[in-house]
């Protein structure tokens, strides 16, 4: 094997030995469980309930130490592991006179298979799921929970795929770069591979049959893992790699070409936290307060006052920095609210979400709507708010009239292709456009963007999501109008300059991101920037469109 191939995902150069993560559990010690006396079925249970909540603790705790993106879903997996459904289903199968170890496999396997079918990121939560499954085994026969093993040396990080807690505990100066079979390019494992900055390629069939300890130098701008390369030759690409890193830590905006055109950058970010951090960093303001993330564990929709304290904090933070927008509800298939979503869809990515929850519901948006203009008010902060979602001109006229109503500037998401080829319409009646360019992949491709076998169709660089994004961006430049990007294709500094060529106005992104996009965008001129996204338009396939726009850029 002289090189494996996949999905690039975070840019950078790595060269260390393999680490092969496997997540098995002794299977003597689970012999051993097996083979004392059953448990009745409320022992069971007990016992059950126990290991949970210590798997649940081991997450908040992990949670507590992180931050941003790794925060997040470890909390949210804290909650999964708490899950009072998945509870039911164990105590079902105990009830039923299965043993507790087959219980709990049966009853992961019975919410895995619901997640699969609901697709998006919920089919990326089936990782997640049988993690806490492996991790309850374990403190149920005895045993430590499995995760990635501490590296004595800086090595390269393979697996089958890494769930949130693997992912999230990692430290940079030992783990240089993450290669994966499966997952795909906003799988949890590429979120926070690019939040902690290093080198990952998603998708990489054959990726485990590296042997351990063989030494690869990881590419992470082309998907290339070479096998045991020249090792002077491997040193000097990673030393010009490192050379050029050090370059972006440099770079303190703001964002522009290198002749001088003006490019926002923003951030994107889920609380006041996060929001807080994000202002240390040289963005313009906030292209995307996610604010369903605040909500995921309540139970109950909070009060206007405290949707209004909570959204305060989060605009508080860029006081004289620039504008935030914020994004109401994006609740339904991957992300269920207890207060907001529909139970029971049969295709929950294609069903009742976003914008479509105050169809019959008008009051849950016009209570946060109420909580976004007093934090507005109380804070100073220029607020643009937009819905997920839009798929109509009526839609986005109607979400308008209401934002405006309250002296808010308003504008929608595009991620349904409708909305996209309704563009310049859509300005007619909005203030900007948001180009959400992971649900746009995802619904343009009829590709679920966790499957691994369709990693390369759910690609941002896949030619009808640029023509998409393209008219899109054509559309807000005849009307005189912003024009942002908000998805993950935002954080590539690639494809960033491509998008810029196109007429895109502002990019969003984590703030790790910022300083890679803005450096790359800072060395080419909006000539450049245009000659890209005629390139990438052109290509055939994502791999000629960024193989033709790393010609241009990097030149």
């Amino acid at each position: 094997m002289l090189t494996v191939t996949g999905t690039p995902v975070v840019p950078g150069l790595a060269h260390g030995p393999v680490l092969l993560v496997r997540t098995e559990i002794s299977a003597a010690a689970v012999a051993a469980f097996e083979a004392a006396p059953a448990l009745d079925p409320e022992d069971a249970l007990a016992a059950y309930d126990q290991a949970a909540s210590l798997v649940a603790e081991g997450f908040e705790k992990r949670a507590a130490e992180g931050s941003g993106a790794a925060a997040e879903v470890l909390t949210a997996s804290a909650g999964l592991a708490r899950d009072k459904g998945l509870r039911g289903a164990v105590r079902k199968q105990l009830r039923a006179g299965t043993s507790l170890l087959p219980a709990v496999h049966a009853a992961i396997e019975q919410f895995a298979s619901v997640f699969e079918q609901m697709g998006g990121l919920m089919a990326e939560r089936v990782t997640d799921l049988r993690d806490i499954e492996r991790r309850v085994t374990a403190r149920l026969v005895g045993e430590s929970e499995p995760g990635v093993p501490v590296p004595d040396v800086p090595s390269v990080l393979v697996a089958e795929d890494l769930a949130p807690a693997d992912t999230a505990g990692l430290d940079p100066r030992l783990v240089v770069a993450l290669v994966t079979e499966k997952g795909g390019p906003t799988s949890h494992t590429a979120i926070i591979a690019r939040q902690l900055g290093l080198p990952c390629i998603v998708g990489a069939q054959g990726a485990q049959d590296l042997a351990a300890g063989v030494r690869v130098l990881v590419d992470g701008a082309s998907g290339v893992v070479e096998v045991e390369p020249d090792a002077d030759h491997a040193a000097k690409r990673v030393a010009d790699d490192k050379a050029v890193r050090a370059e972006v830590e440099s770079w303190t905006g703001p964002g522009h070409t290198a002749d001088g055109e003006p490019v926002k950058l923003l951030a994107n970010v889920a609380d006041g936290e996060s929001s807080a951090r994000s202002a240390e960093a040289p963005v313009q303001g906030v292209g995307l307060f996610r604010t369903e993330l605040s909500f995921l564990n309540r139970t109950e929709e909070p009060s206007v006052e405290e949707q209004a304290q909570i959204y305060a904090d989060v605009l508080r933070p860029f006081a004289g920095r620039g504008h935030v927008v914020v994004r109401t509800l994006d609740a339904g298939s991957d992300k269920p609210i207890a207060f907001a979503t529909h139970e029971g869809e049969e295709n929950p990515a294609l069903g009742v979400r976003g914008l479509r929850l105050a169809f019959d519901n008008p009051g849950l948006l016009e209570r946060q709507l109420d909580g976004i203009a007093r934090a507005a008010e109380e804070t100073g902060v220029e607020t643009w708010v937009m819905a997920p979602m839009v798929a109509t001109v009526a839609e986005a006229a109607g979400f308008a009239e209401r934002v405006r109503e309250r002296g808010l500037k308003a504008g929608v998401m595009v991620e349904v292709p409708s909305a996209a080829l309704l563009a310049h319409r859509m300005l007619e009646v909005v203030d900007f456009l948001s180009i959400g360019t992971n649900d746009l992949t995802q619904y343009a491709m009829a590709a679920d963007r966790m499957a691994t076998d369709l990693a390369h169709l759910t690609d941002p660089w896949q030619p009808a999501v640029l023509q998409l994004i393209a008219i899109t961006a054509h559309a807000g430049a005849e009307a005189g109008k912003p024009v942002g990007v908000c998805g993950e294709a935002a954080a590539d500094p690639l494809l960033a300059c491509a998008l810029v060529g196109m007429g895109v106005t502002s990019l969003s992104m984590a703030a790790a991101a910022v300083k890679p996009v803005g450096a790359q965008i800072g060395h080419v001129t909006r000539a450049q920037c245009e000659e890209a996204a005629e390139a990438a338009l052109a290509a055939t396939d994502p791999g000629e469109a960024r193989d033709a726009v790393r010609r241009i850029v990097l030149a």
